[in-house]
Formats: C-alpha cells, structure tokens, sequence
C-alpha cells in the first residue's frame, strides 16, 4: 500500500489525482476529514500507518523549524514502529541550502537515511508558481528584490509527475537522490520583459517594512526575505538537475512563473 500525506496541499493533491488517473492505488493522509486517513502530526499517538508499506511523506515544512522536525521525527518514529517499508520525502534542492528554511529539511533527510527503512529523497527546486506569485507587478512594475540573477525554479506540475515516476516503481529508486531543479533557469528582469512590465527592485529593508504590513505568521517574513537575498546573491540557480530523468519533457518554468504573475498583478 501507498499513503501519500499532506494530500490535501497543492503538490501532493496533484500527485494522487496523476496516481489514480493511471490506475496506480494510492490512500491518502490529512487533516482533512476527505482523507482516506485523517491525521495530524501534531498528534503522533493518532499517527496510523498500519499496512502501509510505502511512506510519500510530503514536507510539513510550513511552520517554524522546531515544530517541523518534531513532526517529521514522529512521522519517522511512528513509521517505523508500524512496519513501513520505505519513505520517499520531498525535500529541498541543493542549490536551496542558503534558504532560512533548509534546516528541517536537511535534518529530516538525515534522520531518514538512518531510519532502517529504504528511502528515496526529491530535493525539489522552488516552484515557478511562488516565484510568479513573489513577482506580481504594482501599477505596472515589480517591485521584489530579486536581484538580476537566475532561479532555477520548476513546475509544480512536474514535480507530480516526478513523485509519480518514482512511486511507480519505488524499489527501483531506493537509496537514490534526485536533484528537481528546473531545468531551465530564468531571472525576475526576465519574467518582468516577458510580460511587458519594467523591474524596478526595492532594497531589502523596503521590502521587509512592507511584508510587515500584512497579514503574516511571524515565521513567514524571514522565509521569503531568505529567498529574495538568496535569490539576489545568485545562490538558486542550479548547476545540475535530474528533472529529465523523471520528467522527459518538463515544462516551461518561465511561461508558468509569468502567467501567475500576471494573473496575481495588483
């Protein structure tokens, strides 16, 4: 059996419609009472894996860093103990390390690997979609501090069929890394002359003041702040990617990043 967790979010939601669209069985985990199994991390005496012989543990990954990685250790522990054969997790890209919140991730990686269970990691890249989403132009212009370089950002979309290449066959992908940058970068000015918008970026402590105007849990203003340094200091373009070993045809991270940013504009 295949349980796939945090199924109600935006990855994993497209990863079990991909799976049961070619007839691969997947159950499904949540908090949402819809879930073929109703769970909360937050709960691990309620943490059911009985029968489960595949682990997708989709990254718990939005909250501060201690409460993700007492979450994914109790998933591992209760895992574990319930007779879970393998965990496949989706991780962060190795061209992410400098991100504020790469520390659960590289601290769940480490624990699973000696979990005793076989594993597979997705190291994915930042979504195009948040990339277009940070990058939404104002009265015609963007604004975020993107700095000029590239971002190796990739489709949702193809991280769904990546998660499906390997859930399809997951013993032929134990003890394997799989690096899921995009595979063809792009810079904000870039995005900014796609659309037919100009780029004129804040300074970071403009941009931090006005992250401070909205409606943010307090854990969240650093995390984006981490990808706008990171993003301006050219640390999140990727040298290598394994995308294409899993996704012959990915698609085109720009096109996508654009038209979010265009449907997002203000």
């Amino acid at each position: 059996m295949i349980l796939i967790t945090g199924a109600s979010g935006q990855l994993a939601s497209q990863i079990v419609t991909r799976a049961r669209q070619t007839g691969l069985a997947v159950l499904t985990a949540s908090r949402s009472p819809d879930a073929d199994r109703q769970m909360d991390f937050d709960r691990p005496e309620k943490l059911d894996f009985t029968g489960v012989e595949t682990l997708f543990l989709t990254s718990a990954g939005y909250a501060e860093d201690d409460v993700v990685i007492r979450r994914h250790g109790a998933v591992l522990a209760a895992a574990r103990a319930q007779g879970v054969q393998r965990i496949i997790y989706t991780s962060l890209s190795h061209a992410s390390d400098h991100l504020a919140f790469a520390l659960a991730h590289r601290w769940t990686e480490r624990e699973i690997r000696g979990s005793g269970m076989a594993w597979t990691i997705l190291r994915n890249g930042l979504y195009a979609e948040l990339i277009g989403a940070l990058a939404a132009p104002r009265d015609g212009r963007i604004e975020t501090p993107f700095g000029q370089s590239r971002i190796s950002a990739v489709a949702r979309a193809d991280l769904a069929e990546a998660a499906l290449a390997v859930l399809a066959d997951p013993a032929s992908h134990a003890g394997r890394y799989y690096e899921l940058s995009g595979t063809t970068a792009f810079s904000v000015p870039e995005l900014a002359a796609r659309i037919g918008v100009s780029y004129e970026p804040a300074v970071l402590g403009r941009q931090r003041e006005r992250l401070s105007t909205l409606p943010l849990l307090p854990f969240q203003p650093p995390m984006l702040m981490s990808i706008f340094s990171v993003a301006a200091a050219g640390f999140l373009e990727a040298e290598t990617t394994d995308l294409k070993a899993l996704v012959p045809q990915p698609l085109d991270a720009l096109e996508i990043a654009c038209a979010v940013a265009q449907q997002s504009a203000q």
